[in-house]
């Protein structure tokens, strides 16, 4: 006689995407650890935002694309629609960046202020800091900034994962509403070279050190 084969149904299956999510909340709590060296702390946000990054691009991704196709269904043992996933996937995460944000403004810049290393704005330099920084994008980054039109002939372009953009909003005298633009009077985009940094760092010397890409 033939073994009889019984499928059993079961809810015990964890959520992919939120388990996933539940791994990356480690990591921003190794951030919030205040045992850990401060340095480190900083390593772990940043991983904890690099992993966010990733889930974003593969996992969400994902999800968008199975919402587009109509699929009503996921996985058997996966519960809800993707719209429900992803209704899931942004509760979740919302009050975990909330975290992170705080972390980063409220106790680890001013922890690297009391060290002797602080993120300024432009508001805050003084007039030969801003003049070498002037200087800097006058000869490293505005030769490559590349403007692209947007309009009916030119369709918005193509934005590819975790790349920096930059767009301005600007009013000429006589227009109703400032305009999306950067060198034109039409609405354009410019991507940020990767190589460029991102970042200087200034010495106490008020000599600008060598560009960082941090």
């Amino acid at each position: 006689m033939e073994p009889i084969e019984k499928i059993v149904e079961t809810t015990d299956l964890l959520n992919r995407e939120l388990s996933w999510l539940e791994f990356n909340a480690r990591v921003l709590h190794e951030a919030e650890d205040p045992a850990n060296p401060l340095l480190e702390r900083l390593k772990f946000i940043a991983i904890f935002d690099s992993n966010l990054d990733e889930f974003f691009m593969k996992r969400v991704g994902g999800l968008k694309q199975q919402l587009a196709s109509n699929v009503r269904e996921l996985a058997p043992g996966i519960d809800g629609t993707p719209q429900q996933q992803l209704a899931a996937v942004n509760a979740k995460v919302r009050p975990m960046v909330a975290r992170q944000r705080r972390l980063l403004n409220a106790d680890l810049l001013p922890a690297l202020r009391q060290h002797g290393l602080e993120v300024v704005s432009w508001d805050e330099l003084r007039g030969s800091e801003r003049r070498h920084l002037a200087e800097e994008f006058d000869r490293r980054f505005f030769p490559v900034l590349t403007p692209l039109a947007v309009d009916p002939a030119h369709p918005f372009p193509f934005i590819s994962n975790v790349s920096l953009s930059l767009a301005v909003s600007i009013k000429a005298p006589g227009d109703a509403s400032p305009r999306f633009s950067t060198t034109t009077r039409q609405p354009s985009r410019s991507k940020f070279d990767p190589r460029l940094p991102r970042a200087f760092s200034i010495s106490s010397s008020n000599e600008p050190s060598a560009p960082s890409n941090s």
